[in-house]
């Protein structure tokens, strides 16, 4: 049966139990998949809303909720939050959203998009890198918490926003990805560094950070390479 078309929280096998999210319908009623990766806050409004805007453009968009039905309220709880979270774990669980997104009769294709934000960016680097289900990944200054992954079974091309003044995920440190992309896969990505933009430069729910020039960029060049690679006939 089609999914009701309103935006609407849904519940899907992962992880051998069950996990939540937020799933966002285009107005055709059917599009390329597109995986959207929480903050370390939580599946927020933000979040959500970021699904909504990928649904406008064409995207059935699936936001998992990796720390089940919780969010952070200050940075100390979502360090926390974030810790408890193994990466091996959210990636399996990730895993699951790609199949539940993947079944859906409103999915075009057999592959998927995968965005992610900060914590989420990290975490679109390990599941492109363990999924060849994925084959468009997206992080926004974000890289693996535990390391560099083993990309020799990378199937998805990469295309990555920095902010040149990010001090937890400054520009010095892409080289080593990269090179490690490259080295495993024999795909070269594409990073981008935004001058005068930090850290969460694409969250407008947070105007310390928030940089809308940057942001707005990040976000056409985005809907580009995820319509060029899921969606080509756009």
């Amino acid at each position: 049966m089609p999914t009701d078309p309103a935006p609407h929280n849904v519940e899907f096998p992962s992880a051998g139990g069950t996990a939540y999210g937020y799933l966002a319908l285009p107005p055709a009623g059917h599009g390329p998949g597109i995986i959207v990766i929480q903050e370390w806050w939580g599946l927020t409004d933000h979040i959500k809303d970021i699904a909504d805007r990928f649904a406008r453009e064409g995207f059935v968009a699936l936001a998992p909720d990796l720390y089940g039905r919780t969010v952070a309220h200050d940075s100390g709880e979502a360090l926390r939050l974030m810790n408890e979270l193994p990466t091996a774990k959210g990636v399996e669980l990730l895993e699951g959203a790609v199949g539940h997104l993947l079944s859906l009769e409103e999915t075009r294709g057999d592959t998927v998009g995968a965005v992610g934000f900060c914590m989420g960016g990290g975490f679109v680097l390990s599941l492109a890198a363990a999924d060849r289900r994925v084959s468009a990944a997206v992080p926004f200054y974000g890289l693996n918490r535990d390391g560099v992954p083993d990309f020799s079974h990378l199937k998805a091309e990469i295309l990555g926003h920095y902010g040149e003044l990010d001090q937890g995920v400054p520009p010095s440190s892409l080289g080593e990805v990269e090179a490690a992309i490259v080295e495993g896969s024999g795909i070269v990505p594409t990073f981008h560094v935004y001058a005068g933009a930090g850290h969460a430069f694409f969250n407008d729910g947070r105007p310390e950070t928030y940089h809308a020039e940057a942001a707005e960029l990040a976000w056409t060049r985005t809907l580009d390479f995820l319509h060029d690679r899921l969606d080509p006939a756009v």
